[in-house]
């Protein structure tokens, strides 16, 4: 793809180390004076991103925590793969409540991971590749020993009070409560009483992360000038974490409680009444935000910065005002409907990803499956088998080419979590001594946190998976599978699901049909098979047949009713030891079994 194959352009901004972040105006004219005007403003498009958990990917100093060199150090592995992208979970100096998420200092890089140098170094080494680098930035909050909280609760009268979202309690019969229900992500009351303002503040996730308060003009400017000091770093984009939580309802009115058969109240996993978050999410607020930080990073990097958000929505209508009326928002909102649909259902991901094809302007979608939250796609083993715990069953590595099949040729922008590609899956802790995440702490047994997903990277059978040194203790435990399931096992397997991701992305980006063509279903009365059309604009024609059962299913791709005449064709990717057809009326699919072929004699 030209765009991305000129990434390196976009990140030859000055790597220049600043106490001050520069202002719009500087960091436009050093983006313009170092980026030509061929560089497309769109190499996002059809990308591949690859989400990389620092902490897990690769140590190189022997802590046992991964850190930027490490990462530094498989770039070529990420290139061989096939990554445009790499989205960096939070680097920034933090207490690590929430391992990153709570951030002290916007500008600078935690020293468990390394030094600015080092980032610098790593964005140079990537831009060589043709790989941009994304940052997650946290907008909604801080950690509570970020400098801005401290000034914030230590009056009323300081200079920052403003900067969070305090409130004076409730009383009721002469006791002080909280403002009202809204509880926190992570269990509770959202609500922390400060004694030296007294006041609570809010805290939509931990108690030591508080919320920004974003209907300051001042917050705002703040975290633009954190955007463009990255920007002046050369990252080729941000991950918006938590993006639809900026705001808040005024009133403070209680969030309505959700109700379970017979009216009976529904308990969450910590304890807490579940609540519908209407007043505290995706409050119409957010779309200013989004309108004024899109051209803030617009005019710092010439058009050429992605905005990512994590964007957890209750409909494609929400999703499509993530772009904004003039595509002047977010570039690529995550689309969470196909990806955690959570189980094969063929209607469901027809109808989800036809939606994403039809009812969304016909803007970029991004299609994830898993992250650093939510366990691994081996999730969907789980409810295909009836399995009552993540793994590997027999079909494990035939879902894997499913996923990666709807996640790599559809029309879309692909989001993969690192150890996708080698098939890693969830391994939760199995004793509440061992965890490290505080949601399965406080939710213990029936939330055991998000250690499962956060493993090491499996690089190779050695008694560290190659992850670190010898005989140091991981920050997390390696899974036992690594003796398996590694990057050196399956590099040396032409059969293996790593060869399968490499193919796949390959065909992603350089086939006409996979790269640029409109998508179409077909066979929609089809409830085990799902199947689709990719047409180029130059009539070049893709089709691809998923196996959504456990059973062997025969597809007959009918095409002339989409305009495709004649049926030669040539098989590009099928399951590994599945029968070559004969024909497109009949092609065979094993248990998840996938075709993938180009078919010839395409009138438009």
């Amino acid at each position: 793809m030209k765009g991305i194959a000129s990434v390196s352009l976009l990140l030859s901004v000055l790597f220049i180390s600043a106490s001050v972040p520069l202002s719009a105006q500087q960091a436009a004219a050093s983006a313009a004076q170092s980026q030509p005007s061929e560089f497309s403003s769109t190499w996002w498009k059809n990308a591949v991103i690859y989400e990389i958990y620092p902490r897990s990917f690769q140590d190189s100093n022997g802590d046992g925590v991964g850190d930027l060199n490490g990462i530094t150090s498989r770039l070529d592995y990420l290139q061989k793969l096939g990554v445009n992208a790499i989205w960096l979970t939070p680097i920034y100096p933090s207490p690590q409540v929430d391992f990153g998420y709570d951030i002290s200092d916007y500008n600078s890089v935690d020293p468990q991971y390394g030094t600015m140098a080092d980032f610098d170094r790593l964005v140079a080494a990537a831009r060589k590749r043709n790989i941009g680098i994304i940052m997650d930035l946290v907008l909604n909050h801080t950690s509570d020993q970020h400098r801005w909280f401290l000034e914030s609760r230590s009056s009323r009268t300081n200079p920052k009070a403003d900067w969070y979202v305090w409130r004076d309690p409730k009383m009721v019969n002469g006791k002080r409560e909280p403002p009202n229900n809204w509880i926190s992500v992570f269990g509770g009351s959202a609500w922390q009483w400060d004694p030296a303002r007294q006041q609570y503040y809010y805290h939509r996730f931990y108690v030591q992360q508080p919320d920004l308060n974003w209907n300051n003009p001042e917050v705002r400017k703040a975290m633009y000038d954190v955007a463009r000091f990255w920007i002046h770093h050369g990252v080729a984009g941000f991950r918006l974490d938590a993006i639809t939580a900026l705001f808040e309802d005024p009133r403070d009115r209680d969030e309505p409680y959700v109700l379970g058969p017979g009216g009976k109240p529904l308990i969450d996993a910590y304890g807490d009444r579940e609540v519908e978050s209407i007043y505290t999410d995706n409050l119409p607020e957010v779309h200013d935000v989004l309108r004024q930080l899109r051209q803030a990073v617009d005019e710092a990097g010439g058009g050429r910065v992605v905005l990512i958000g994590e964007t957890y929505l209750n409909s494609i209508a929400d999703l499509r005002a993530m772009y904004g009326a003039g595509n002047d928002e977010l570039q690529l909102p995550m689309d969470m409907q196909v990806g955690f649909i959570n189980k094969f259902d063929v209607s469901l991901f027809r109808e989800r990803i036809n939606e994403a094809e039809t009812k969304i302007n016909g803007d970029e979608p991004l299609f994830v499956f898993d992250n650093h939250d939510n366990p691994r796609w081996d999730r969907y083993q789980t409810n295909a088998e009836g399995d009552s715990e993540f793994g590997y069953g027999p079909h494990h590595d035939d879902i894997g080419r499913v996923i990666a099949a709807v996640l790599f040729a559809s029309r879309d922008t692909a989001l993969m979590y690192y150890g996708d590609e080698i098939g890693m899956v969830t391994t939760p802790p199995t004793r509440k001594q061992d965890v490290r995440d505080p949601i399965g702490i406080t939710g213990w047994p029936k939330e055991k946190g998000r250690d499962g997903e956060r493993t090491p990277m499996q690089w190779n059978a050695g008694p560290d998976a190659g992850f670190s040194s010898v005989g140091i203790k991981t920050w997390l435990p390696i899974p036992p599978s690594y003796n398996t399931v590694n990057v050196a096992a399956e590099e040396h397997e032409p059969a293996s699901l790593l060869h399968w991701y490499q193919q796949i992305i390959a065909l992603k980006k350089h086939d006409p049909a996979l790269h640029d063509g409109k998508e179409i279903m077909l066979d929609t009365s089809d409830d085990h098979v799902l199947s689709w059309l990719r047409k180029a604009p130059d009539g070049e024609a893709v089709v691809v047949a998923c196996n959504f059962t456990g059973q062997a299913h025969t597809v007959t791709f009918q095409l002339s009713a989409v305009g495709i005449q004649g049926s030669h064709f040539k098989t590009l990717m099928k399951t590994p030891g599945a029968p070559d057809p004969a024909s497109l009326g009949s092609v065979q699919l094993g248990p998840y079994g996938v075709f993938i072929g180009q078919v010839s004699q395409v009138t438009q």
